[in-house]
């Protein structure tokens, strides 16, 4: 299988912005930021944030020596903010180590680096015979040996499909290219709905298409219905456009990242009166509307009140309004303001 793969990989491999050419060496830097970024993340959004990351920051040493806040700034809109704490804690690693470990337990190490993560920039920069399994590779693998157990269960099974691949001669041979080659696969012709079985390489070989379940795998267990919380924020802007904003705790949910003053989040809603007791300063406050937001565990819903008073006096930091997009607002942050923007009286 492994022949055939990377005989329609050579023909078909993707132009990615990170991905070496054929007989260029990987660039590790390269390798590991895209794949930090691509956590969560699909290639179509994180290709223009990599191009503006990877200016602002064009080698390990650039984004060591940076201050942690630019590099939140570089990294707003890309979500799962711990990734961006754990990049700048993993460049200063590096830099101190002077290169990248080469191998899978010395990149894991590493501030931020998992088993999947280790296990990619290995196989792609540095040719170890590895297989690290995303999304696409669980897929496919689920598919070419028709694992039905849904998952998390089918993890076990669907590992060791994908090490028996890794073992065969040529897959060795050509690991960077192998596994560039699973990924480009599942991401191309092995889709999670409508696969194109009629132009896999694989397709003779595919025990689930030859059994009629190829669409249908990998199965996954019902998941729970997400819970809910509740917040309000605040937008307060004085006569001469400034915003009020302030820094989360370095630690936790979005920590580090700027936002508009508000309430913890809680589960029940927050009555307005209860909101704006805990305002940032007394003022004529209205209320602008609802912002909603997925964060990985629960819906966020934001309440969401504008003022507008001559001078700000009030815990906290202010930037012109008109310059917010040079801060490290959150996705659900950018909401709130456009909110505003979008509903003024």
């Amino acid at each position: 299988m492994s022949s055939e793969l990377l005989a329609w990989y050579d023909r078909h491999r993707r132009r990615l912005p990170w991905r070496a050419l054929p007989g260029e060496v990987a660039d590790p830097y390269h390798v590991w930021l895209s794949e930090i970024m691509l956590q969560q993340t699909n290639v179509v959004a994180v290709a223009p944030y990599y191009a503006r990351f990877l200016a602002r920051f064009p080698d390990i040493a650039a984004l060591a020596a940076a201050p942690v806040e630019d590099v939140m700034q570089a990294w707003a809109g890309l979500g799962y903010y711990a990734r961006a704490r754990n990049l700048h804690a993993c460049a200063k690693a590096v830099a101190a180590l002077g290169a990248f470990p080469h191998d899978v337990a010395g990149l894991r190490a590493l501030p931020g680096i998992g088993a999947y993560t280790s296990a990619a920039v290995a196989a792609i920069a540095f040719g170890v015979p590895v297989v690290p399994i995303d999304g696409n590779v669980e897929r496919v693998v689920a598919r070419l040996f028709a694992v039905e157990a849904p998952l998390p269960g089918a993890k076990p099974a669907i590992e060791a499909g994908a090490r028996r691949l890794g073992e065969d001669a040529a897959a060795r041979s050509r690991p960077s290219d192998f596994i560039q080659a699973l990924f480009d696969l599942g991401a191309t012709i092995c889709t999670p709905t409508s696969p194109a079985c009629a132009i896999c390489p694989l397709m003779a070989r595919c025990e689930a298409r030859l059994r009629g379940i190829a669409p249908e795998l990998p199965r996954k267990a019902p998941k729970a219905a997400r819970p809910v919380r509740h917040g309000a924020h605040f937008w307060l802007r004085d006569a001469a456009g400034q915003v009020l904003l302030r820094r989360r705790p370095p630690s936790g949910l979005l920590g580090g990242m700027t936002e508009l003053p508000g309430t913890s989040w809680r589960p029940e809603p927050w009555s307005e009166a209860e909101a704006l007791a805990l305002a940032p300063m007394p003022a004529a406050w209205r209320r602008a509307g609802e912002v909603r937001h997925g964060l990985t565990h629960f819906e966020l819903r934001i309440e969401v009140y504008a003022a507008e008073v001559t001078e700000i006096a009030a815990e906290g930091f202010t930037r012109p309004a008109t310059a917010l997009d040079a801060e490290a607002l959150p996705s659900v942050m950018l909401k709130c303001v456009r909110l505003v923007l979008t509903h003024r009286p």
